[in-house]
Order: C-alpha cells, then sequence, then structure tokens
C-alpha cells in the first residue's frame, strides 16, 4: 500500500467528519479492512457525490474492518434492524433471502465487463427479495478463479475430494460439481485457512491476491474454465431511507448506481493486476486450463445452472424471465 493511498483513506474520514457538521450523516458499514480499494474509490465519491447532490445537508461517513459488528454474514441484519444506514455485503451470504438475485452468479448468465449495468438496469425484477430494504448498488466481480495452496489444479479429477472455500451455496454446488467438498467462509477467513490446512484452496476472484493477501498462501492459481462471479451489494435500512426527503433519495440512489458501475470496474481492473502481479512473482505459477480441460469444467457445472434455474422457478419467482432480460432477450 502505497503512503499517498493510505492518506487518501484518511482523507475519506476526515472529509466526512468536516463536513457533517449541521448535517445528516449516514453510517455505513464494511467488514473489509480500511486498506480495501473500495474505501478511496468507492465510498469517496458515493459521499462526495451525495454531498454535492444536497449541498451538504447529507454525508456518508464509512465504519470498516467489522467496526459496526463483526461477521460479514450479518451485514443484511444490520440494514433491517438499522445497526447501520448503510452496508456492504455479499447477498451469497444470506443466500435463502436473495435466489432471484443469486442467478447472475452461475457460470454464463452475465460476462463480467457487461454485468453490472444488466443488472442495474433491471432492480425492479428483485424487489421483492429487497422488500425489508432499500436496494441502493448492485455489481459483480470478476470470475471466480481457483486459488490452490499447495497442489495444482491442472484437469477436473485433480480437484476431486479437496475442501474448496465458496462464497455462496451457488458456487458451491458449480464446486461439488466438479468434484469437491464446498465449504462455506467469509473472504477474510481465507488466508488462515489455507495457512493451516483447513483449506486446500479457494474460489474466489483475483483480486484477492492483493486486497486478502492470499498470494502468500497460494502457489497455484487455475482459469480458464466458464466460472461463477459473486454478487456484491450496497443495501439501506427502510426507515434511514424513508426519513429522506426526496432529493436526498435521489442523490443516493443516483450515486448507488454509480458506486456500483465504479466498484464493478476496480473488481475487473484488480483482478487482471493482481493475476499479473501473481504470475511475476517466484514460486507462482498461473495454470490456463487446456480447451479439453475446460471443456470438461464445463460440461459438469452445465446441469447445476439449470437445476437452479428451476429451483427457483419453482419458488413463483421468474429466473426464466429475469435471465432473459439481463441477456436482452
Amino acid at each position: 500500500m502505497k503512503l499517498t493511498d493510505i492518506a487518501g483513506i484518511f482523507g475519506l474520514g476526515a472529509a466526512v467528519m468536516t463536513t457533517a457538521a449541521g448535517a445528516e450523516v449516514l453510517k455505513l458499514a464494511d467488514f473489509q479492512p480500511s486498506t480495501h480499494p473500495y474505501m478511496e474509490n468507492v465510498y469517496k465519491p458515493f459521499n462526495d457525490e451525495i454531498a454535492a447532490a444536497t449541498g451538504g445537508d447529507l454525508t456518508v461517513r464509512v465504519y470498516s474492518g467489522g467496526e459496526l459488528g463483526p461477521g460479514p454474514a450479518e451485514q443484511y441484519n444490520r440494514a433491517v434492524d438499522g445497526v447501520a444506514d448503510i452496508v456492504f455485503g455479499l447477498p451469497g451470504y444470506t443466500a435463502s433471502t436473495f435466489p432471484l438475485t443469486l442467478v447472475t452468479e452461475l457460470p454464463g448468465i452475465i460476462e463480467p465487463e457487461t454485468g453490472t449495468q444488466r443488472m442495474l438496469d433491471n432492480l425492479d425484477a428483485l424487489s421483492q427479495e429487497y422488500r425489508r430494504v432499500k436496494l441502493i448498488g448492485l455489481w459483480s466481480n470478476a470470475p471466480n478463479l481457483l486459488f490452490m495452496a499447495d497442489r495444482p489444479v491442472r484437469t477436473l479429477d485433480d480437484l476431486r475430494g479437496m475442501k474448496i472455500r465458496v462464497p455462496s451455496r451457488n458456487a458451491g454446488l458449480v464446486i461439488e460439481a466438479w468434484g469437491a467438498s464446498p465449504v462455506s467462509m467469509p473472504a477474510p477467513d481465507i488466508y488462515n485457512a489455507m495457512q493451516t490446512g483447513v483449506l486446500d484452496g479457494a474460489f474466489i476472484d483475483g483480486t484477492t491476491t492483493f486486497s486478502f493477501r492470499l498470494s502468500e498462501v497460494t502457489k497455484y492459481i487455475t482459469t480458464g474454465m466458464d466460472s461463477s462471479l459473486s454478487s456484491f451489494f450496497l443495501l439501506m435500512n427502510r426507515d434511514s431511507f424513508g426519513d429522506l426527503d426526496e432529493a436526498e433519495q435521489a442523490a443516493v440512489i443516483e450515486a448507488g448506481r454509480n458506486a456500483s458501475l465504479r466498484a464493478n470496474r476496480i473488481q475487473l481492473e484488480g483482478a487482471e493486476r493482481g493475476l499479473a502481479e501473481f504470475a511475476a512473482t517466484a514460486g507462482k505459477e498461473v495454470i490456463e486450463l487446456s480447451p479439453e480441460e475446460a471443456d470438461r469444467f464445463n460440461k459438469a457445472a452445465a446441469p447445476v445452472v439449470q437445476r437452479i434455474l428451476d429451483e427457483v422457478n419453482a419458488t413463483g419467482r421468474d429466473a426464466s424471465g429475469y435471465v432473459a432480460a439481463l441477456r436482452g432477450e
């Protein structure tokens, strides 16, 4: 982390504090560390846009590192209960609440470069799942890859029997179809689990080589298969949103959309940079599956995609229609 980056992060806190006098300050809870790129590159512009649109009457203060409560899986409840006005989280941590949202995680449903915009264009389709909160941001990351501690994965058979961390139930079903055992675990816990042998690897995107220092406990990264994506959201407490006037609500919604697009771009750029840095490090290897092996992975995962779409349709949610809308059909 460069000194200028650290200064920028501290600058965010200072900016919020100085603009907060006489204004309403929204508390934003994030379990990620204060050094995460979102702090300077997503939340600072988010705050700046809201402050500018409201003449400084509404600002945002970020509480990072679980300062408002530990446990990423509890973020949704913190938004519902008003522990924070706004929370960052992953719908995959409370998957049963967001089955329609999470179909975008499945291989082949959206593209990493365009999927976030398509999700934002179809937020109305998700209104039932977010009736207890206000959904103000939604985006995807770069494709999840196989980060392996000590054992390389060059073929589908190499993965059999390994314990692999997954970000959600859907990703877990894909890993299971590939012959491994999925382990649900928040991203901040992966480092120790891989270091101590609790996990053989993790299914996660390339930004984590530096944001969670996974390059330190990873020798091999496998790419080349159609992969799942992880979804992220910004949720707002319904009462907090309702207490804002119409102009303030519009400012929050617009800033949330911009934050989503910005966060997706950071994910894609960070993943590309992380993989390049990993590949250039002595003793590390990025494995690109052969076309034949990639096809084996993809064929093994295909039934999982259809199974999940069928399950979501069976709940009365129109998964097939949502997927068609995401694809522009």
